[in-house]
Parts: C-alpha cells; structure tokens; sequence
C-alpha cells in the first residue's frame, strides 16, 4: 500500500492542487494530513483519497474546519491520528505540542510517526520508529510532501513543481 503525507498547507489552494496533481501521479491510497489545514477550501481537494487530518497551530479546531472534514466524507483526528495500515502502526501530528510528540516518538508503540510544523522534510530512525515530516506545501523552499510504501516503510520526498 502506497499513502502520501502531507503538511502545512496554510489554506493555500495554488500550491496544494499543484501537489494534488503529484500525488494522483503516485497512485496512492490513503493521503494523511499532518496539520496547518489553514482552511475549509483545502478539503475537497483531497476528494479522491480517504484523507485523515490532524490540526496544528494555525488550525481553529472549534471553527469550520471539523464541520467541512465531515461533510467531505474525511476523518478528523483533532490533534492527534493513530491507525493501521498494511499491519503498520502510524502515528500522525503537527508536533507543535513538544511534550506529546516526544511522548509519540519515544513510547516505542508506533512504526511511523508522521509530523508537520517545521517546513523542513526529515526522516530519522528513533529506535523501532520511523519519524517523517513530508516537508510543507506551503512557506518552504522547496515545496514538499513524502510517498511511503507500507509494509516496508520505504520513503521519498517530492519537490512539488
């Protein structure tokens, strides 16, 4: 199973659709959204994949967004996403809350932890765990976001042209 991960968009809809354009080239399955939605207009853009967001900072988690994610048939996470794909326990957040992303990390429950915050792709190893931030869609240079293939975990990062 191939899924894309993607963060920061900050409601910008030009640079997202030019990365929606990529990852539909990618033949995903799944699109995880690690937070900064930034705004309602950024969920239909994302229709043809099952989506689940998390917020981040710049998120209003009592505004529109939760409401549009639902009405767009998408999963809303709040602050923090856990699920499983392939048999691959991934964990999903902005990390913008330090505390509960170094708890995340440093639990040893996840294979993949994904985060956003930092507009700056990274993938390390933390023992057992494979940490990831795609980079952002938006304020970063250049625009990225990261294909993972499941089961094996094995990660790129795509400069979005």
């Amino acid at each position: 199973m191939r899924i894309a991960v993607v963060s920061d968009t900050h409601g910008h809809v030009g640079y997202t659709t030019a990365a929606v354009r990529m990852i539909r080239l990618e033949k995903v399955a799944v699109v995880l959204h690690c937070g900064d939605v930034g705004s309602s207009a950024i969920i239909p853009l994302f229709a043809e994949w099952p989506t689940h967001f998390v917020f981040g900072n710049v998120d209003d988690d009592t505004g529109p967004l939760p409401a549009a994610i639902e009405a767009a048939g998408q999963t809303c996470h709040n602050r923090f996403g856990s699920l499983e794909l392939d048999g691959v326990k991934i964990a999903f957040l902005h990390s913008d809350d330090r505390e509960l992303f170094d708890e995340t990390i440093e639990s040893e429950t996840y294979d993949l932890v994904c985060y956003g915050h930092t507009h700056v792709a990274d993938q390390h190893h933390v023992g057992k765990t494979l940490v990831l931030n795609p980079g952002a869609l938006y304020r970063a240079t250049p625009h990225t976001f990261a294909v993972v293939d499941l089961p094996g975990l094995d990660v790129r990062h795509v400069v979005v042209e």
